[in-house]
């Protein structure tokens, strides 16, 4: 009797606990499902370009539902589906929870034939493409407002490069070149080369850059390509193999020929003529060039030769007094007009802790940029015939971080024309303070020869870089007491 008792007080104890968990279970049962999150990604297989494979990256679901934009759907978690053609689709996921509930999540496709797309670059078997003469064929942002068929630069818009469909790129320089900004000419701690901004004869004889390299490689040629319409992008390979402006690489300008360079590409048709859009993205730059191919020649616009004078010349002074200290508005005599990218602040601290006030130079993001000092009111050419050196104090903090891609110890002192050089950097008369001659944490007077300077007769700006250029670091130093003996 005892035993019997036990028993059944276990069973009474099995029976309360499934009761109490059968109502917990229930309870936990009819707590409503999250809402479903739909999400996709897909990928455009290599051998089958119809052929697309979708990876389902969905949340609180248990079904789903695919409709492809084209007709056809599908219940697969992760379908591959194969379009019928070349053409923009908008496909469709829902996504459903156990409750019933539906989300959906729509993304558009563009299905392109990559051998239409090679054909519109190569033609049945080749295509040549030359810079396109109408409006501006080659700008850099925000830098350059760019190059236009006006007689400026007409070697340029000879050359022609030539896609094949088997996948031969050629190079012809029809025997002109240019000396490119930054490669034969504006490189740091080097002379400008005399075919600077110049068409020149394309011979080895002149392919060397401001640094004496050889850059032969980059004359006519014959390299190879890819091409990936789907990413808008093609890849340039062969030592020397280049498009747009030869110092333009994949990841930023070289100052030689490199093995490949990749970059965007874009294709347009129209009537008569198709156009060719390269893009390099660099960062804060973009470089931009514009190719045409014409299939009804008569609309190709005639090469401008020889450009139209551009600008006034100035009216001469020839001052014996010429300075800014920089305390303030009014403390110069003639050249009180300051502008350029990099502002300097007149009438600041000294961060040295002197009584004078002094002006603030701050270097802004930007890869070239530099202060600019013109006469006041009214610009005017100087003539420097009075002094024989000009002085400026600078005063670099000694908390400066200098380092590889970012601020050097580099000043630039300088005289351009502003009034008749459409683009003023080509023309300087400059100086160039750098490495161990840079002084950090106390003010320095640099004093620079003005030889050179005297025997122009069209400088009317005087600029000043700090920090280096070829980086966007920015940097806050100081300047006072410009003056000229």
């Amino acid at each position: 009797m005892k035993t019997r008792k036990v028993n059944i007080f276990a069973k009474s104890f099995l029976l309360l606990g499934i009761f109490a968990l059968a109502i917990f279970t229930s309870c936990k049962d009819d707590k409503p499902a999250p809402d479903p999150i739909a999400s996709f990604q897909y990928a455009i297989s290599e051998d089958n370009w119809k052929e697309v494979t979708f990876t389902n990256y969905s949340q609180h679901a248990e079904s789903y539902s695919w409709a492809f934009g084209d007709g056809e759907t599908s219940t697969e978690e992760n379908p591959t589906h194969v379009f019928p053609e070349a053409d923009s689709y908008t496909v469709t996921l829902t996504a459903t929870n156990k409750d019933g509930v539906s989300i959906e999540f729509s993304q558009s496709i563009t299905i392109t034939d990559p051998y239409a797309a090679l054909r519109l670059l190569a033609g049945e078997t080749s295509k040549t493409w030359k810079l396109y003469r109408e409006g501006i064929s080659m700008l850099m942002d925000p830098h350059w407002e760019g190059l236009s068929n006006d007689g400026a630069r007409p070697c340029l818009y000879l050359h022609e490069f030539t896609f094949h469909i088997d996948g031969k790129y050629v190079f012809d320089d029809k025997d002109s070149f240019w000396g490119e900004y930054g490669v034969w000419g504006a490189v740091e701690g080097f002379d400008n080369s005399p075919l600077f901004e110049t068409c020149f004869a394309a011979i080895p004889e002149n392919m060397f850059n401001a640094k004496g390299d050889d850059v032969s490689a980059w004359l006519s040629g014959t390299h190879s390509y890819t091409y990936n319409p789907s990413a808008g992008t093609a890849t340039i390979t062969g030592e020397g193999a280049w498009i747009g402006i030869p110092k333009l690489g994949t990841d930023g300008e070289t100052l030689v020929p490199v093995s490949s360079v990749t970059f965007n590409l874009a294709l347009t048709e129209h009537t008569g003529y198709d156009l060719m859009t390269v893009t390099f993205n660099y960062g804060d730059i973009t470089w931009q060039i514009v190719y045409v191919n014409y299939s009804d020649p008569s609309l190709e616009p005639e090469l401008v030769t020889e450009a139209e004078e551009w600008g006034e010349d100035l009216e001469n002074i020839t001052p014996t007094e010429l300075y800014h200290t920089f305390e303030s508005e009014t403390s110069f005599v003639h050249i009180g007009a300051i502008g350029g990218a990099s502002p300097i602040t007149v009438g600041q601290d000294d961060p040295a802790g002197g009584t004078t006030k002094v002006g603030k130079f701050e270097r802004i993001a930007s890869d070239y940029q530099e202060a600019q000092l013109r006469v006041s009111p009214d610009p005017k050419d100087i003539q420097f015939d009075n002094f024989e050196t000009a002085k400026i104090d600078i005063y670099i903090p000694s908390g400066t971080v200098f380092a590889d891609g970012g601020l050097k110890k580099h000043i630039v002192f300088g005289f351009a024309d502003m009034s008749q050089t459409k683009e003023w950097w080509t023309s300087p008369t400059q100086f160039v303070v750098e490495g161990e001659d840079v002084v950090i944490g106390e003010w320095k007077t640099y004093e620079f020869d003005l030889t050179d300077v005297k025997a122009r007769q069209d400088l009317d700006m005087i600029f000043l870089g700090i920090g280096g250029g070829g980086h966007s670091a920015t940097g806050t130093f100081y300047v006072r007491n410009l003056t000229f003996e």
